[in-house]
């Protein structure tokens, strides 16, 4: 028999839970005072009680509110998971599947170039640059390629919670930037799988075809039987005059979801995201409390844990801080740049080109799990997860003043008051979240 959870673990992951939660608000509700997003505040949860700041001037302040154990670290770790498979499945319910067919070229066109340059720029760079792992000519390459990998993702949770904080997710660029975003994170993702194999068994043509065939496989399964089985599903959750087993039936789906593609060797996040596809736009009242708890509670706990494994204080070496300036540098020239080509080649105006050079610029959390891997192949050293990490951070709150921004000067149309009413239900949007006017 498995024994139940200890009792100094539970209390570690009581006080290590209030403690992220509790800033985070905190930091939250401070940075909407200064005409920024929550997430903003959210972010920087991590950098401050984590070794960055809290941990290096009062590490005995630190291990008495978060854990220092590894295990009880990772019970932490989970909540956060759960926080964000919750937070991109929901978003994927408020997609536009109509909108995305009939602009389909656009987000195609955005996503490659989104993607092409900054991946391009990311293994120049990787080039000139040491490699940490050695000098050896198989470890430069992988040190190349892997920093190409972390420059051309976009965090598809964190920009969602963004638009979602900001009541922009309605907004049609707002849409593209999410489609945009997940088909860059989904070849991103496969190019990590490829680059983890090369790592450690070798890359070989049996290893590519396996994740191919994967990757066509969970997609093609999701469009037909996942889609059948997902709205029978939902229409009898629907029966109930009640949210919970709306709330239930998409929880479980968002799960099962993120299971299989986890499965696979895909990231989780991926999955959720196409089970909240499939789950549709529901009755706005009925996701109203799974809404709230994931956007006030989990989220909140995931984006704060996410800067705990950084440690800002490594950049007081010159050499470095030199390098971190460069890769922040070509980070976000080449993903914004590359952006707002596509954009603009699809045919959007110079405001919305910017928009979406300016959301598919967030790198967040997806590029924290990019250098962990990278970390935990040996292909970083601590010293350049950090510097990963610290693009992550600076993209992710460039993100939300650039947004309110460009997107203020773009006409708010009849269309996406429609789907502001269909995502958000009948209620005004808050004056605080609302989309500033043109």
């Amino acid at each position: 028999m498995i024994p139940p959870l200890g009792a100094d673990s539970l209390l570690v992951l009581l006080v290590g839970l209030a403690a992220l939660l509790l800033v985070a608000r905190v930091l939250g509700r401070l940075a909407t005072l200064v005409g920024l997003p929550t997430i903003v505040g959210e972010l920087l949860t991590g950098v401050l009680l984590g070794p960055s700041l809290l941990g290096h001037l009062y590490p005995q302040a630190s291990r008495l509110l978060l854990p220092s154990e590894a295990g009880d670290m990772h019970l932490i770790d989970a909540v956060g998971q759960l926080g964000v498979l919750l937070l991109v499945g929901i978003t994927g319910t408020h997609l536009d599947l109509g909108l995305l067919r009939d602009r389909r070229r656009t987000a195609v066109t955005v996503s490659l170039s989104g993607l092409v340059l900054p991946l391009l720029c990311g293994v120049g760079l990787g080039l000139a640059l040491s490699a940490p792992a050695g000098d050896g000519r198989t470890e430069r390459t992988l040190f190349a390629l892997f920093l190409g990998v972390a420059m051309g993702v976009t965090a598809l949770p964190v920009i969602a919670k963004t638009l979602t904080d900001m009541g922009l997710l309605h907004r049609t660029v707002g849409q593209l930037i999410l489609m945009a975003g997940t088909v860059d994170d989904a070849v991103c993702w496969f190019l990590l799988s490829l680059l983890a194999a090369a790592a450690t068994t070798g890359l070989t043509a049996g290893s590519v075809a396996v994740s191919v065939a994967a990757l066509a496989g969970f997609a093609v399964v999701a469009a037909t039987v996942g889609r059948v089985a997902v709205r029978a599903v939902m229409r009898r959750a629907a029966r109930s005059p009640d949210a919970g087993p709306t709330v239930a039936a998409t929880v479980v789906i968002v799960l099962i979801g993120a299971a299989t593609s986890h499965a696979l060797g895909m990231e989780a996040v991926l999955g959720a995201f196409v089970a909240g596809l499939l789950v549709g736009t529901p009755d706005p009242a009925k996701l109203a409390p799974l809404r709230t708890v994931v956007l006030t509670v989990l989220a909140p706990i995931f984006l704060a844990s996410a800067g705990l494994r950084m440690d800002l204080t490594a950049l007081a070496d010159p050499g470095l801080a030199w390098t971190a300036l460069a890769v922040v540098l070509v980070a976000i020239g080449g993903k914004f740049c590359g952006a707002y080509a596509g954009a603009r080649l699809s045919g959007l105006s110079t405001w919305e080109g910017l928009a979406v050079g300016a959301g598919m610029n967030a790198r967040g959390v997806v590029e924290v799990i990019v250098a962990l891997a990278g970390l935990r192949l040996g292909i970083f050293d601590v010293g350049m997860y950090t510097v990963v990490v610290l693009v992550a951070i600076v993209t992710s709150v460039m993100a939300p003043p650039m947004l309110r921004v460009t997107l203020g000067r773009v006409r708010v149309d009849a269309e996406e008051q429609r789907r502001r009413l269909r995502i958000e239900g009948p209620d005004p949007v808050p004056a605080a979240r609302a989309s500033p006017s043109p």
